[in-house]
């Protein structure tokens, strides 16, 4: 297998920006997630259920999660991202019957971003048009929205808000964003 190196390797400093906090903290904290392994699982129509079952067995989880949720298995997590299609988060996906579906290892495609921090929530809205409040997207949420008209993908896992971006575009949107997010106080780890 290809290491895989982050669309943003060598494009960024760490340490901390802006304007921070009295106690020179930073409301918001970017980490570069790497080594991503993520691929995607899709089903037919008539496969979904067989197909659910296969990728939560492969990810070591319950069940497979339903529309806009995440499930974390022993293995793998799972992100229900569209009706027939499940990302694979951490391992390897199943071998899935060409008849039930398909997989496809994507992990080169996105660049992972999580974002924490006091100021992660305003920060975010700064981007997108999601309802974050915890009422309307808590931990195990996810959601396909746009970032100056590019698709990302946004879940809310148990260590903070885990953004996919497109690896084209990631240099780009990181830019901005950074922008932005010096206005809390950043700090990129």
């Amino acid at each position: 297998m290809v290491d895989r190196i982050s669309a943003l390797a060598g494009f960024y400093r760490t340490g901390k920006f802006g304007i921070l906090g009295e106690d020179q903290s930073a409301g918001v904290i970017f980490e570069d997630v790497r080594d991503l392994m993520l691929h995607q699982v899709a089903a037919w129509p008539d496969t979904v259920d067989a197909v659910g079952k296969q990728a939560a067995k492969a990810a070591g989880s319950k069940a497979a999660p339903g529309p806009c949720k995440a499930e974390v298995g022993k293995n793998a997590t799972l992100l229900r991202i569209e009706p027939l299609k499940w990302w694979m988060i951490g391992a390897e996906a199943p071998g899935v019957d060409t008849e039930q579906g398909a997989t496809l290892d994507i992990s080169h495609s996105r660049t992972h971003l999580r974002i924490t921090g006091s100021e992660a929530v305003s920060f975010l809205n700064r981007h997108l048009s999601l309802d974050l409040r915890e009422g309307s997207f808590p931990v195990g949420s996810v959601a396909s929205s746009v970032i100056h008209h590019v698709g990302v993908t946004l879940w809310r896992s148990e260590q903070g808000y885990e953004l996919f971006i497109p690896r084209g575009f990631a240099l780009s949107l990181w830019e901005g964003m950074v922008e932005t997010a010096t206005q809390f106080g950043l700090e990129v780890v």
